[in-house]
């Protein structure tokens, strides 16, 4: 007996995660066990429950929204496959159903191609007993297995033959490149096939919704008016020409869309489900060429895999429209039924056309997003009992994966997640989420890492306005241009070329910017309109990576670029903060020194009212101020001239190394310096040609230190008081 799917009491997810006043969020809830639950607005302050920290702090805005509706179950359908509404129709007589595969570990029961209609249904699938085949017969379902599997890693080519005349059914497979066939066959009496008044599924059942759902690529799915004993030869490509060709599904065709077009004579095309990952290398590779679209037919096939969960497909529980008075800021609607509760985060923008602040902090949704369900395997006893204490965020994403995970995260063949949705609930962005029980500090990652700025901020009296990145990704340099101080969270890592290219033009013009992180600009990530709240991945040639492309796979399918490292595709961060990762440990940290720039009387006022040589030992993020993820300058890589480098980090702790995208070998490294010398963070400041200046501190844990001894106050406090007022002035 299968246990019961985790799910939380209730949960939800918005339609985006940032809107303007006068707009509307939909709001899509699920109450595990129905009954009423209670919709409220919250302003988020702070989300930090560690009792030596700012705690967790909201405003309750229930007298703005505040409503009671009744909560209904939805359920999450995962699994990724091709759907072909309308099968192609044929005369009754004998018809072939083939498919390439190739999978990397064995996907269990799992169905390549399936056709059903009124009285009659076939399958081709993979399970315990091989290579399967699943006819109607007189009697009802017949089924007829190989015995033997095809092998890992291989491409094969799998069919199913069956002649209603005869009864005589025959299931194969064949390894693509040549060798002997394995086969079984049969005769069924009363054998009824389909003749297209039904539909298709590649990759998953027929039932409704899909199940047995495939991990591993498919190439050239195809139906044939044809019976073959032996498949004629396991390498023939699809070809329209061919007269027996019923149906051909030729997915190195629209591989940036979620179509897949049939090359037959009735073109039967299909839409996929889940968004599987296209410009996938297929059996006919040649290696001539690394990017897709130079040589799509080397292209085509596709990764399916059982655990893809793109949009969860919910029914809008309620709107909420943003009151035209709202401030810009970080908000939730906070969910409540009789077995539990949820947080929905969101932010409000300024109207349209204005601001409300001179100054605005560019929530990281991307990186968010890329982290979105992050499942560590992590939350053990100690991390559980910590969570209790300080009344943390009670969920932890390592217990639901129904949810979906992260692109940190592998599929059930050990193979990278390139895709992640914001259309599902993301438990790692809540208020009050631990990723770490981190010893000296508070274990905060991404979202609730960031409210220490916010709250810092509020503590300050500083006002700010919200703005996010897929707002940059969309508006572009225009949504900057009003601001005369941008800042960022703690790891703003995940960037698209719109976004980069935003901030560089707020820089280069008279923008001020502060990347008040680690680790950031890092990897390239494609986003677009055609799949709404999905951002694509490739983790290829370099860098820290939770996984490696395959090589060949490193070009999006979405946008057709170069996906990997920033870096590699001549943009390193430091060509636009001034400073790039370079030393990463584990999540501890150090202090900074101050460096004889810093007494220049150019910047000597970034560091008024601060004593002694050495700072930032402190901290609610590792204990330190430079911690986790380190970034340097390096004009090689692109650090502009005249930048100042203000203070260094010293003494890493033990756990730390150096980043492999820093070595050539195992004793060389890219500035020739030695690799235990570039385990370091670096503060920098720089002006711009055109009036802009840069403020960069080099480390994720910055943050965490504008906190000391119960209150924000201290160093890293007065540090960045001095910049952001500076910054902010007229």
């Amino acid at each position: 007996m299968t246990s019961p799917i985790a799910e939380l009491p209730v949960t939800g997810y918005l339609d985006r995660l940032s809107r303007r006043p006068g707009e509307r969020f939909r709001a899509m809830v699920s109450a595990r066990d129905g009954g009423p639950v209670r919709a409220r607005l919250l302003r988020v302050i702070s989300g930090d429950p560690n009792p030596d920290g700012p705690g967790l702090r909201f405003e309750d805005l229930s007298h703005r929204f505040d409503i009671t509706f009744d909560g209904e179950r939805q359920a999450i359908h995962a699994g990724s496959h091709a759907v072909v509404p309308r099968a192609p129709h044929r005369a009754e007589g004998p018809c072939s159903w083939s498919a390439l595969i190739w999978f990397a570990a064995s996907p269990g029961a799992a169905t390549i191609m399936a056709e059903h209609e009124a009285g009659a249904a076939i399958s081709l699938a993979l399970d315990a007993d091989g290579v399967v085949a699943t006819v109607t017969g007189a009697g009802g379902a017949v089924r007829l297995a190989t015995g033997g599997a095809p092998a890992p890693r291989r491409w094969h080519r799998l069919w199913l033959s069956a002649d209603p005349a005869s009864g005589r059914v025959v299931v194969g497979m064949q390894p693509f490149e040549g060798g002997a066939a394995t086969k079984a066959a049969g005769i069924v009496a009363g054998l009824r096939l389909p003749t297209g008044g039904g539909r298709v599924t590649i990759a998953a059942d027929g039932a409704t919704p899909a199940g047995a759902h495939f991990t591993g690529k498919i190439e050239a799915p195809s139906l044939h008016a044809a019976f073959h004993e032996a498949w004629p030869q396991p390498d023939l490509p699809l070809d329209a020409r061919d007269p027996t060709l019923v149906a051909g599904w030729d997915f190195a065709r629209d591989i940036p869309t979620q179509r897949i077009l049939d090359i037959g004579p009735q073109g039967c095309d299909g839409h996929l489900v889940n968004v599987p990952t296209r410009a996938m290398v297929g059996a006919r590779w040649s290696g001539r060429e690394m990017c897709w679209r130079h040589a799509p037919e080397d292209y085509g096939a596709i990764q399916f895999n059982a655990d893809d969960l793109a949009d969860c497909g919910w029914r809008t529980s309620f709107t909420f429209g943003v009151p035209a008075d709202l401030r810009s800021g970080a908000y939730a609607l906070h969910l409540a039924c009789a077995g539990g509760e949820d947080w929905l985060p969101l932010y409000v923008l300024p109207p349209r056309g204005t601001t409300t602040a001179p100054v605005a902090f560019l929530a990281s949704t991307f990186t968010y997003q890329a982290y979105a369900n992050h499942a560590r395997g992590n939350a053990d006893e100690a991390y559980r009992a910590r969570v209790t204490e300080w009344g943390a965020y009670p969920h932890n994403a390592d217990d639901y994966p129904v949810y979906g995970r992260s692109t940190y995260n592998r599929h059930p063949d050990r193979s990278g997640i390139a895709f992640s949705s914001r259309l599902r609930p993301i438990l790692t962005m809540r208020p009050g989420y631990l990723t770490f029980n981190d010893a000296r500090g508070s274990g905060l990652r991404h979202y609730p890492a960031d409210t220490h700025l916010l709250a810092w901020l509020e503590a300050k009296r500083i006002a700010f306005d919200v703005i996010t990145d897929e707002d940059l990704h969309e508006e572009g340099a225009a949504l900057l241009a009003p601001y005369r101080v941008v800042m960022t969270g703690s790891h703003p890592e995940y960037h698209t070329l719109q976004t980069l290219d935003a901030l560089q033009a707020y820089t280069r013009g008279r923008g001020r910017l502060m990347y008040l992180g680690g680790n950031g600009f890092y990897w390239r990530i494609a986003v677009t309109q055609t799949l709404p709240g999905m951002l694509e991945l490739r983790r290829a040639e370099g860098g820290i990576r939770a996984w490696a492309a395959e090589p060949g796979e490193y070009w999006h399918q979405t946008d057709g670029a170069h996906g990997g490292l920033w870096r590699r595709n001549r943009r390193p961060p430091q060509m636009l903060a001034g400073v790039g990762f370079s030393g990463q440990g584990l999540f501890e940290g150090t202090h900074y020194r101050l460096l004889p720039a810093a007494r220049d009387p150019r910047h000597a006022w970034v560091f008024e009212g601060v004593e002694g040589e050495t700072f930032g030992g402190y901290g609610l993020s590792g204990g330190g101020a430079a911690g986790f993820e380190l970034d340097r300058a390096d004009a090689a890589l692109g650090t502009p001239e005249g930048t100042a480098i203000l203070a260094r980090s010293e003494d890493p702790p033990a756990s730390f190394v150096t980043v492999p995208e820093e070595l050539l070998s195992h004793v060389n490294t890219v500035t020739g310096e030695p690799a235990a010398a570039l385990k370091r963070a670096e503060i920098v400041m720089f002006d711009t040609p055109g009036g802009g200046s840069v403020f960069a501190t080099g480390s994720i844990t910055w943050c965490g230190s504008l906190w000391q001894d119960g209150a924000f106050q201290g160093p890293v406090s007065r540090i960045m008081e001095n910049v952001l007022r500076r910054f902010a002035a007229p």
